[in-house]
Parts: structure tokens; sequence; C-alpha cells
């Protein structure tokens, strides 16, 4: 029962941004990280690792230079890797649904592996023409999961710890954007939508002005004498990208082309004459592209401002390390007493020890009342002379009760 319910320890229960920007949650992570942590996030990355080698080796390796019996053995070893490391996954939904949901990234770790899981299932039942997007898609998943294990590594994790952050601060932003991107697309659809019946197969003559046969390029022939006729010589024949409005998804994939600067889905029409695709394109350059974009730039520069500590670093490897105690030590790992000790003794230099001290001192976070022999010793120990706003009262009634002595 344990190993599906596993009882969290204290540490799992009290991650938070406090604890670690003192020096005493850091020494506790790097304690656990270097009795434990990194040799079982080491043995998590290699199989990792052989999941990736034997799908990419799979799907990479021309035909020609790879025996199709070496093939099938890669494809079924990926899906045996595929299937332990998903287990670990199920594990973690099981223990806590909600919270599984919650981190995108869980999601994420799902369709790393249940992708080429389920394209080395399709490919030994099937041809490879038929699978081409699933082994692209695996791939890309499979090489970023990758990447993401360097986030405990404290040089890169820096910056994970950013992205993670910033990107759960301006989810709810990106929300909106996407609302409103999807009904200009709305609007778009409508507004440049074919009226009449045509097909790409047949060439439809009428007077539709969003017809894809009436603005696909057409060519016409150039007479000695310099005069054009007016029949058209050759038509290219329109396709789903000739006006992008037929679909629905298509006009959202032009809005977002408009988006990053590519306006050829909208440059079909004169404006002159249609002044209801203008206006629509003056409302989504001014809302979307210079106001909500340029709001959206400064709240990622107040987000990675906010975030751009080691203390989102420290959280998350107190995360990786929680993932690690809870479903990855067996439970009898668990209780051994030389990796969950009840107290740690760290050191630390006398300098840097001075230094912390004093810089919370002038952040106004030093408090007397909490441990009072404890810090007086301390600051004795660094030579530290510390008078706070008490001790400066009672030296204040002090002296007023020594004026009223000489009064009297």
């Amino acid at each position: 029962m344990e190993l599906y319910k596993p009882q969290p320890s204290p540490f799992v229960k009290t991650i938070n941004r406090d604890i670690y920007k003192t020096w005493n949650g850091e020494s506790l992570i790097n304690f656990k990280w270097n009795t434990y942590g990194k040799y079982f996030y080491a043995l998590i990355w290699i199989g990792f690792i052989a999941l990736l080698g034997c799908f990419t080796a799979a799907a990479t390796i021309p035909q020609q230079y790879i025996d199709e019996d070496v093939r099938k053995q890669l494809l079924i070893t990926t899906i045996i890797l595929g299937f332990i490391h998903l287990s670990f996954e199920v594990r973690q939904f099981i223990y806590d649904a909600r919270k599984w949901i919650r981190d995108i990234w869980n999601i994420f770790d799902v369709i790393a592996y249940i992708l080429p899981i389920y394209t080395s299932i399709i490919w030994l039942q099937s041809s490879e023409i038929n699978i081409i997007p699933l082994l692209s898609f695996s791939c890309l998943f499979l090489d970023i999961k990758f990447l993401l294990f360097f986030r405990a590594i404290e040089y890169f994790g820096v910056y994970f710890a950013i992205i993670i952050s910033v990107a759960k601060e301006i989810i709810s932003f990106l929300v909106v954007l996407l609302i409103i991107i999807i009904s200009f697309a709305h609007a778009f659809y409508i507004l440049l939508s074919p009226r009449s019946q045509f097909s790409f197969e047949e060439r439809t003559n009428n007077d539709d002005p969003y017809n894809p046969w009436n603005i696909a390029s057409t060519y016409n022939q150039v007479f000695e004498n310099g005069t054009i006729d007016s029949n058209s010589y050759i038509i290219q024949p329109p396709d789903g990208n000739t006006n992008m409005f037929v679909d629905f998804r298509t006009a959202m994939f032009a809005m977002y082309l408009y988006l990053t600067g590519d306006s050829s889905a909208l440059s079909n029409w004169p404006y002159i004459n249609n002044s209801s695709l203008a206006i629509l394109i003056v409302l989504f350059s001014l809302l979307i592209v210079v106001y909500l974009m340029n709001l959206f730039i400064g709240l990622l520069n107040n987000a990675i401002e906010k975030n751009n500590d080691r203390v989102s670093y420290l959280v998350l490897k107190a995360e990786i390390l929680a993932e690690i105690e809870l479903f990855y030590l067996l439970p009898h790992q668990r209780r051994w007493e030389s990796w969950f000790p009840e107290v740690i003794h760290y050191y630390a230099n006398v300098d840097k020890a001075r230094e912390k001290v004093k810089e919370i001192i002038d952040n106004g976070e030093w408090d007397n009342t909490v441990f009072p022999k404890l810090k007086k010793n301390l600051m004795k120990k660094l030579n530290i002379q510390f008078t706070d706003d008490i001790s400066l009262k009672h030296i204040l009634i002090e002296i007023q009760e020594m004026k009223q002595k000489l009064q009297v």
C-alpha cells in the first residue's frame, strides 16, 4: 500500500520559498541531494537516455543502414522502457491527482512517454510511411524531455526555474490573449469565407470575391504589340492556403501568422473596396500586436525580475527531491536514519555568515524576539553590535527617568 500511497515527510509537506531563502533550507537540500538525490536522479536520467537512444535510433537511422530485426528490437525496448517511466507518472497521479494536473510539466512528461510507446506499437503493426508525423512529434517531445533533466544542475536550473515560474504567472494572460485571437479569427472567418459553393477540383466561375478560384494567381498572354489578353492564359489551381478563411482552423492559423508578422493571408483583397476588412485589421493590430503584446513583454520582465534568484531554483530542486523521495525510494529506504536524520549540523563560513546577518538586519528582517539567546550568542561570535528598536526605547525611557530625578 505504501508503494502507491507513500507517507510524505515534513520535507515534502513544507516546500515553500520562505524556507529556502535561508541557509537552513539550502543546507537541507544539499544534504538530501548529496546523500541520495543525485544518485537516483542519475539512474532516472540514464533510464531515460536508454529510452531516447532506442527510439531515436529506430526512427532516425535510414533503412539501408539498420536491419529490420534490430529496428524491431529497438521498438520493443522502447515500449518496455516507456511503460516503466510511465508507471511512475501513474503513481504520482494516484498519490495526488489534483496536484499532478496543476503541474503542466507532468502532462508534458506523459506525452513524452505515451507518444513513443504508441508510435512503436503502430510501427510494429504497419508501414513506416503512415507514422512519419508521429515519429516527428515523438522525437521532439523526447528531446525536450531530455533537456529538462538539466534543471537539477544549478548552472542550467536557474534558467529552468525562471521559465517555469514565469510560465505559471502569465498563463492566465495567455488564456485571455488566446480567447481574443479566436474572437478575431471568428470575425475574419465570417467576413472572408466564400458566399457560394465551390470545389478545389473544378473551376467555379462566379462573382464571389472570396471564392479561392477568383483570387488564385492567373497568367495572361502578352501580344507582340504590348497588349494583354483579357482572358487568363494559365490559372494556378487554388488550395486551402489560397483563402485561409475557407476553414475556421486555417483562419486561426492565419491570425497566428499575422501576429508573427506574416499578413499574406489578408492581402488577397483591396482594402479600399473592403472597409470592414481594413477596420478589423486596424483593430487587431492596435489591440493585439501593439497593446497586448507590449503588455505581455512588460509582464514577462516583471515576472523574470521576481523569479530571477536562487530561491526559485532551490524550490525546483526541492520538488525533484520530493518526487524521488516519494516515488523512487523504497519504503524501508525512507526510514533510514542516515538519510533522514532528525537533526542536521552544517558548517558556515564566518565572513559569509557575518555578511548574511548584516544583510538581514539592513532589510529589517532580524527579530530578536525569536530565539533571543541563540541570536545573542551568534551576534557575539560574529562580533556584530546590533541595537533594535526595543532596546532604543528602553534607553530613552531610562534617560527620561534620570532627567526627572535630577529635576526633583
